[in-house]
């Protein structure tokens, strides 16, 4: 039960593109020229016992957005850690005022060798609809393939995004990765132009497994 509803979305949390932090379904842009960020966030369902945290930092390098993503999984007292590369490259609508937008994302994930050094990969075509300045929607298709087996499973996702002013940002999204659907509602805090922080609830599978989430979001110069 854990590992069908719990271990293979975590597993692949840390593919996924990440610029849109924690939440499931990502955004079509990237950062600018000379830009890093780093991203720091945790999720915990406390009715299964499990735990992923999250370390991903990236960098734009001439036209692409190249990444490390690094996850330790907790289930139920076992540990699993993760590494793994991701890149991303926005191939139309990159100007920030662009009403469409549209991206490539791919990634592998692989277990560290005391879990038997198992592989998987991540393949996913963000778009982004600006239809108001202070409105957006995003949406994925995309497919994962699972470790060890390589047993292709197709994902795809909806999300809406409102900032509500400057400083806060409401999102509510719909996923579906690895034959579950994961229904998400949370909020992003700009502390400033370039930090931020998330937190969000979630539901998912057809049991509804609860779970939280806060991260936090630092851009900065290279």
């Amino acid at each position: 039960m854990i590992r069908r509803y719990l271990m293979a979305p975590l597993w692949f949390a840390a593919a996924s593109a990440q610029a849109g932090g924690h939440f499931d379904v990502d955004d079509a842009g990237t950062l600018d020229r000379g830009q890093c960020q780093y991203e720091l966030w945790g999720t915990r369902t406390r009715s299964q016992q499990t735990t992923l945290w999250h370390l991903g930092p990236a960098c734009r390098v001439g036209p692409v957005e190249l990444g490390l993503n690094i996850d330790r999984i907790a289930v139920a007292g076992d540990r699993l850690h993760t590494v793994g590369p991701q890149l991303k490259w926005t191939f139309l609508g990159q100007a920030p005022d662009a009403p469409w937008s549209a991206a490539v994302s791919m990634g592998a994930t692989f277990e560290l060798p005391r879990h038997g050094g198992r592989t998987g990969g991540q393949f996913v075509v963000p778009v982004t609809w600006r239809a108001t300045d202070s409105l957006q929607a995003h949406a994925n298709l995309g497919a994962d393939w699972a470790p060890g087996t390589g047993a292709r499973s197709g994902r795809g996702g909806l999300a809406g995004e409102w900032a509500l002013n400057d400083t806060v940002s409401l999102i509510a999204e719909r996923n579906r990765a690895f034959g579950l659907w994961t229904s998400r509602v949370g909020a992003r805090f700009s502390l400033t132009p370039l930090i931020s922080i998330d937190v969000s609830a979630a539901r998912t599978g057809p049991g509804g497994v609860r779970g939280v989430a806060i991260g936090l979001n630092h851009e900065f110069g290279r």
